[in-house]
């Protein structure tokens, strides 16, 4: 059997390029113009974009991007840069086989990846977005993102799409034993806290699996960790709007957890497979300081799998067994 010529792109959403208002500004009108993350009528969500977010929201981004970035850039940027060299290091020997990083919105684009493919008689192209959770907001877009492009081609190569690994075996043992560790380290709290990120209520009505997906995968990391129903919870995070969204709400609980007795907490996010700017200052600063305010005394923040070899030995089973 002959090794066809095969990339294999890992997409995550992506970051401002740099950290100035422009940039901010640019990313986020990228982002929030793309009709999968946003599902309001065109005409209405244009003037709420153009007249209310954008003129204001890029510098107040722009100071919550300040309190992440570091020598390298952004976090998610370059964190998912290392993942993706790593998986690539696996695939070394085999000189059929390139690894590349793209952004949904931001650089280098799904766009520009896939173009350059076209040039190397690329004959399979797996896609392999870090979403663990399938939703119409983010995996669907890439989905579309790389669709657009290869409408371009006269010949199609064959595309292999993983859409999803809320439950795989090796993602479960992975965060669980990243909680593990982290008692070990750290000290285990009164509660464990899964926060995923949300999405209006509506979503889910339409089909959209994404609130299933997620308490699916708590529950196996419960199982897994042998937790009883008392010590852990779902949430989700990063409400935006008046629109109902997805709950309970992270900051709600949060608020309200001292005065039910619970003032030691952890929290992960197993739904993102790179810390970012949602996890590293969202969750980890500003949510804690809303716990430590409604009288919380211990709040502990459980990192993302990120570039460890657990994370690496995961992306490099999907890519072998549900990507080829």
């Amino acid at each position: 059997m002959v090794n066809k010529i095969r990339t294999i792109l890992i997409v995550n959403l992506g970051s401002p390029k740099q950290l100035t208002v422009r940039s901010v500004r640019r990313f986020l009108r990228q982002f929030l113009s793309d009709p999968r993350v946003v599902n309001l009528p065109r005409l209405l969500w244009w003037f709420i974009l153009n007249f209310v977010v954008l003129p204001f929201r890029p510098r107040q981004s722009k100071k919550a991007y300040a309190k992440v970035w570091t020598d390298r850039g952004s976090p998610l940027t370059y964190l998912t840069q290392d993942l993706t060299d790593k998986v690539a290091k696996h695939f070394a020997q085999d000189e059929q086989v390139t690894v590349q990083m793209a952004m949904s919105y931001g650089a280098p684009s799904i766009a520009t990846q896939v173009r350059k493919l076209q040039k190397t008689q690329c004959e399979q192209i797996t896609i392999l977005p870090l979403y663990p959770q399938y939703s119409s907001t983010t995996t669907a877009s890439v989905f579309d993102a790389v669709a657009t492009e290869l409408m371009q081609w006269r010949h199609v190569p064959e595309l292999n799409f993983i859409s999803e690994y809320h439950q795989h075996a090796l993602y479960i043992k992975a965060i669980a034993d990243s909680i593990q560790q982290s008692w070990t380290e750290e000290g285990r709290g009164e509660l464990l806290l899964m926060s995923f990120h949300g999405l209006p209520d509506l979503l889910t009505k339409k089909g959209d699996p994404y609130y299933y997906q997620c308490l699916k995968t708590a529950e196996l990391i419960a199982a897994q960790l042998e937790l009883q129903e008392h010590e852990w919870r779902v949430v989700f995070q990063s409400r935006f709007g008046k629109a109902k969204w997805l709950q309970p709400y992270c900051i709600e609980t949060l608020m309200a957890l001292p005065e039910e007795g619970f003032k030691n907490v952890d929290i992960i996010c197993p739904g993102f497979a790179i810390d970012c700017l949602e996890t590293l200052e969202e969750i980890n600063m500003a949510n804690k300081d809303i716990f430590m305010q409604a009288g919380g005394e211990r709040y502990q923040y459980i990192p993302a799998l990120n570039d460890s070899d657990a994370n690496v030995q995961l992306m490099v089973d999907l890519i072998n067994h549900r990507g080829s």
